[in-house]
């Protein structure tokens, strides 16, 4: 047999087959789907996070590209009924869910919220992608009841989904009262780029490339 030819012949195939391995990992997306904390309310687009975040591991071989869907205001229902058309336009391997916040602000039965959160882990593995669930809590002012039953969501999601639980970053931020708007609820621009570097590693561990 020559190896020769048959290398020569089977080289246009192998080129092709490259480049398709290559495009597959080009396009291993991160959806960030979130509300004000992921959108950065009331800041330049270009200063929030998530922003900051898609644009450093754009440079990084490796790192998938970050696609953020966050839309301030959002509550859980919300981010659920925009999800399939999302993921259908995106076709994440990755899904970072920041949502509950403004369903807890509004005194939304947990219940309520956590089967809109499980709808939404449950969408996400359907199509075939990863969910990464952030952990949120809510203002202690709501009261210890409430606010426990809330917080309480989260852990329990990761467990029955056996998925990753993401610290909540508000927690970091908000002991810095130079980092917080005079809302008292959202990050500022000064808190932007301590978020980003959070969150990238706490993401990196969990958006590795597999074999498979």
């Amino acid at each position: 047999m020559n190896f020769k030819n048959v290398f020569r012949w089977h080289l246009p195939f192998l080129l092709l087959l490259g480049l398709f391995s290559l495009r597959a990992v080009a396009a291993d997306t991160l959806l960030i789907l979130g509300d004000s904390l992921s959108a950065g309310y009331r800041l330049p687009v270009a200063q929030a996070w998530a922003t900051r975040l898609a644009d450093e591991w754009q440079k990084q071989p490796g790192h998938p590209k970050v696609v953020n869907a966050s839309i301030s205001g959002d509550t859980a229902a919300q981010g659920l009924a925009r999800l399939p058309e999302l993921l259908k336009q995106h076709q994440p391997r990755w899904v970072l869910i920041e949502l509950g916040a403004n369903d807890g602000l509004r005194g939304f039965p947990a219940a309520d919220i956590e089967r809109d959160l499980n709808q939404i882990i449950t969408l996400v593995l359907q199509a075939g992608a990863k969910p990464l669930l952030m952990q949120i809590h809510i203002p202690p002012n709501y009261g210890r009841r409430y606010t426990e039953a809330f917080g309480a969501i989260y852990p329990a999601l990761a467990k029955q989904f056996n998925i990753p639980l993401l610290p909540f970053y508000m927690e970091q931020v908000v002991i810095k009262p130079e980092w917080m708007q005079d809302d008292g609820l959202h990050p500022n621009q000064d808190a932007q780029p301590f978020i980003a570097t959070w969150m990238a590693q706490q993401l990196e561990p969990l958006v590795k490339h597999e074999s498979n």
